[in-house]
């Protein structure tokens, strides 16, 4: 690299990527996770969860959208900051009841499903499946049924795509689809896959510790490398700029996200798109030794906390994305 990413991530003041950065960078001993579950943001988190293991939706109005379960968005949103970004796993109380709760929407198919109301989301249920594996359920079956249904549906080149995408409708009638009660859309195995839904579905895959080694989590990872910094086939998510509009811990599909899942998977330096992507990243390192969270085409640059403190979580995401790729120790 050109700057070094490990000085300014050791002087920042937040205790949960100083943690990270002393056992995943360095490899020092560290103490107990469980010191960092008692630190202010994680415990603002956990608190509110309600009897069932959800989070209450703190919109204005979900009561507009009566089949979207709101309950589910809601406690993805908690589960993602508190595996992802505090190590919280299955030991603690909150972590169980909702993860419980999650596979209360498993369909008899073996999806999760409710976000959009009736409709396939297969890049949900991978993003579920991931803080579910990192929590620890990686041997429970529902994760099994979950992960064989997504590899069910996988494209003939290798991606995936929700049935809604293929059909051709506007906007009004997307919303429609989404957002209401209606006959499922089945699935097109032939038709091209999408840039955001196959990221986000590979990384159930990628954190599975017996899924990452299969030819299905290959040929994901193939068909997503070629997609590297190239449009959507598709109308959501379609600019190129995309790729490079960053968050932490894992959401939508971007250029680190997919570098993190190819590491887990087993792909290499000396793979074309990989090294393409790398670069990319040694080159638009800031002089401060950290990265930012948009590089999208005049993109404003913002200063707030939170805004500082994402820079610090995705320089700690690429250093660990880095590190696997170029071989220095065992990671996380």
């Amino acid at each position: 690299m050109n700057f070094d990413p490990v000085e300014p991530l050791l002087s920042s003041k937040y205790q949960a990527v100083l943690y990270f950065t002393r056992r995943d960078l360095l490899g020092e001993e560290v103490g107990p996770i469980e010191d960092l579950w008692n630190s202010n943001e994680p415990r603002s988190l956990l608190r509110r969860q309600l009897d069932d293991g959800s989070w209450k939706y703190p919109g204005k109005n979900p009561e507009r959208y009566p089949d979207v379960n709101y309950g589910l968005v809601e406690t993805f949103k908690h589960l993602r900051l508190l595996v992802g970004k505090y190590g919280l796993g299955r030991s603690h109380p909150v972590i169980s009841r909702a993860v419980e709760y999650m596979f209360s929407c498993q369909t008899d198919e073996g999806d999760i499903r409710g976000v959009i109301s009736s409709p396939y989301h297969p890049h949900y249920c991978g993003a579920f499946m991931e803080y579910i594996i990192k929590a620890g359920y990686s041997d429970d079956p529902r994760v099994e049924k979950c992960i064989r249904w997504l590899l069910s549906v996988q494209g003939d080149d290798g991606g995936w795509l929700p049935p809604m995408l293929t059909e051709g409708l506007d906007w009004r009638d997307v919303t429609d689809l989404s957002t209401t009660k209606s006959p499922t859309l089945k699935f097109d195995l032939s038709k091209p896959s999408c840039n955001m839904v196959t990221g986000m579905t590979l990384r159930a895959l990628a954190c599975h510790p017996e899924y990452r080694n299969s030819t299905e989590a290959w040929r994901g990872g193939e068909y997503l490398s070629t997609r590297f910094f190239k449009t959507n086939h598709y109308n959501t998510y379609k600019a190129a700029d995309n790729w490079v509009r960053f968050q932490y811990p894992y959401w939508w599909n971007n250029l680190l996200g997919a570098l993190d899942s190819l590491s887990r998977i087993g792909f290499k330096t000396g793979h074309p798109q990989v090294e393409e992507a790398l670069n990319w990243f040694i080159e638009n390192q800031r002089d401060t030794g950290l990265w930012d969270d948009n590089y999208k085409k005049n993109a404003k640059k913002i200063d707030t906390e939170k805004a500082l403190e994402e820079r610090y979580w995705i320089t700690l995401a690429v250093c660990r994305m880095m590190k696997r790729f170029y071989d220095y120790g065992s990671i996380v």
